[in-house]
């Protein structure tokens, strides 16, 4: 298949003249491609860091694994720049791939919410708690370990609450501060409408992924001011900084760390004030798509 897009492009790019080549996520259209313009591939994991990390990638056959291995090689080696959006990507590029750490740059990704607050209420202390956990599918995102700390928190806490994005948990999960909001489309204007008004009206993101290579709702929730709480695993080191825009909390953790996190913030309203601003703050220095167009016009 790789060598069938290498043929496709071969054709398309004839006799054409083009400074550059942008190939986001496309290892496979460019592994083979013969072609003098530079490329610049986008990615933000590599075949070996999702090795037996992702599900979909897990259990392969050892010819599929050489395969999968050699396409991505063949690309990192076809290309003039690897811009990736974590450090952990960057490492596999450069370890897994015997990259030049010159020809590997990473830029942090930006927010995909067409509508974005301008600014937010950065001293309100909330009355009502509101976590938000946002996921399309419930048990890759953490779904049970999200439910558990929230639990831990509403026995504690009558004025917390969770709100369920995207997805539609299991049938045993219930409670009567739990609400469901099945997935909306962001590719419309009423689906954004329905993000931005969910989104500012939450005072926590939890994220127990189980899979991330670059969990661009750490992006979209620091726009509003938002801090998260995620998992420490894959690339989400890359948008999440530690006491910045939230918390990263151990791979393992069933529940106890999240709650404790949300916990010692919520009866500490000045500390979760300033987090609020320093969110809102890495969002507009940094986790916006205005920086990651600045950085590739300097590679560029």
């Amino acid at each position: 298949m790789s060598k069938g897009h290498a043929n496709y492009f071969n054709a398309k790019l004839k006799n054409k003249k083009y400074d550059f080549l942008i190939a986001p996520a496309a290892s496979g259209e460019i592994a083979f491609l013969k072609t003098d313009i530079p490329i610049i591939y986008i990615t933000d994991g590599t075949f070996a860091g999702c090795l037996n990390y992702h599900k979909n990638l897990s259990n392969l056959a050892a010819w599929a694994i050489k395969e999968g291995n050699s396409i991505e090689q063949r690309a990192i080696d076809n290309s003039k720049l690897v811009i990736v959006s974590s450090q952990w990507a960057a490492k596999s590029v450069i370890n897994d791939y015997r990259a030049s750490s010159e020809k590997v740059k990473v830029i942090p990704y930006g927010a995909n919410f067409e509508i974005l607050p301008d600014s937010i209420s950065e001293n309100e202390i909330p009355r009502e708690w509101k976590l938000l956990f946002v996921g399309v599918y419930w048990e890759s995102k953490g779904g049970d370990i999200a439910f558990n700390a929230f639990k831990i928190l509403a026995d504690k806490y009558p004025n917390i609450h969770l709100t369920v994005l995207g997805c539609t948990p299991p049938d045993n999960t219930t409670h009567p501060r739990l609400s469901v909001i099945p997935f909306i489309d962001k590719n419309n204007k009423e689906g954004q409408k329905k993000l931005f008004e969910i989104y500012k009206a939450h005072h926590f993101i939890i994220l127990p992924t189980r899979f991330d290579c670059t969990p661009i709702v750490i992006n979209e929730a620091s726009a509003f001011g938002i801090p998260c709480l995620v998992a420490d695993t894959g690339g989400v080191k890359g948008h999440l900084h530690e006491g910045v825009n939230g918390w990263l909390i151990d791979y393992n953790d069933t529940g106890k760390g999240y709650a404790e996190k949300i916990e010692a913030l919520m009866n500490n309203p000045q500390q979760y004030i300033e987090l609020r601003k320093t969110t809102r703050k890495e969002y507009l220095s940094t986790l916006n798509w205005q920086h990651w167009i600045s950085e590739l016009q300097k590679l560029l």
